[in-house]
């Protein structure tokens, strides 16, 4: 099993040296590699089972250090300015001499880029003094770790390190937005609103269609994505017998008993917190049916609905 440790200096150590880390952000735990090493990059690939064809997020200490890799736009410099760092990941047109593989890039002539929020995720780049590559440490397709133990479970076998940094506070991955235009183009939802974007950059415009199985520009575009063992349903206002159960808001228990509640006050903040490992807890229970109360599709809302369809959709 994979080691794990609080040790950020062994953590960089590693990563220079070509050696994947497990690490935490606000948003869930990233499994980190050297954005520039292509070795590196493959085994990340290899690791979590993960088609060639969709990139990576490569994870940066600062702004300065994103605009090194992509072009700056004044919205992509607006955004910046506003939301890092943050659970927000730019696509950026490519700098000629950008320090990015293409096979992170799947082959793109742009590149997805983020300056995470949470300490130990700056320490480590700060420490580190490299671009690092990390999408979720779990198995491609499979629910997003928010804690070390989720890690350990699906990669402990596969990876040698793990850096220790507890919950995740967000536990939904980053807002993904296409800031190489005028409008920002959301591709992604997640902790950063709609409402939140357009109050700083103006309207959002939304693509034709948030799916892309061929050529994805940016990652959690596939059809089926964040799944669990067992078959999902959603919008489900009354438990059915035999199926775990995820409930969302004011719980009667007689009424409706729910074997987890994402927020029995109906905070979408804390549901979103809690989503993935709530997920994880239906795994741990060998549930082979899960029932999820309708959520408010709104706010945080959107991005809770994005997963969870994913969740819920036909698998390949």
């Amino acid at each position: 099993m994979a080691h794990i440790t609080t040790d950020i200096a062994e953590a960089a150590r590693r990563l220079r040296s070509g050696e994947l880390v497990a690490f935490p952000t606000e948003t869930v735990y990233g499994l980190g590699g050297i954005a520039s090493d292509g070795e590196a990059v493959a085994k990340i690939y290899q690791t979590k089972g993960r088609p060639a064809f969709n990139p990576l997020i490569t994870h940066v200490g600062d702004g300065d250090d994103a605009f090194k890799l992509g072009r700056r736009t004044p919205l992509a410099g607006k955004l910046a300015a506003a939301f890092w760092p943050g659970p927000l990941t730019l696509i950026l047109d490519c700098l000629d001499e950008v320090q990015v593989s293409s096979l992170a890039r799947a082959g793109l002539d742009s590149l997805a880029v983020r300056v995470p929020a949470h300490p130990l995720a700056r320490a480590l780049l700060q420490e580190a003094a490299i671009p690092v590559v990390a999408p979720s440490a779990n198995k491609s397709g499979r629910i997003s770790p928010t804690c070390s133990a989720h890690v350990q479970r699906q990669l402990g076998g596969d990876i040698d390190l793990i850096l220790e940094g507890g919950d995740c506070v967000c536990g939904l991955e980053s807002t993904i937005i296409d800031a190489r235009g005028v409008r920002p183009i959301i591709l992604r939802p997640g902790p950063i609103s709609r409402a939140d974007i357009e109050a700083v950059a103006g309207p959002v415009d939304t693509p034709l269609s948030d799916v892309n199985e061929v050529n994805p520009a940016a990652p959690g575009q596939l059809l089926s994505h964040y799944a669990p063992n067992g078959q999902v349903a959603l919008n489900q206002k009354t438990p059915r017998a035999g199926r775990f159960y995820i409930g969302f808001g004011p719980d009667d228990e007689q009424a409706r008993p729910s074997d987890m509640n994402l927020s029995p006050k109906g905070d979408l903040i804390e549901a979103a917190a809690r989503l993935f490992s709530a997920l994880h807890a239906a795994d741990e229970a060998g549930a082979a049916f899960i029932d999820v109360a309708p959520i408010p599709n709104t706010d945080l809302g959107e991005a809770i609905c994005d997963r969870l369809q994913r969740a819920a959709a036909k698998r390949p």
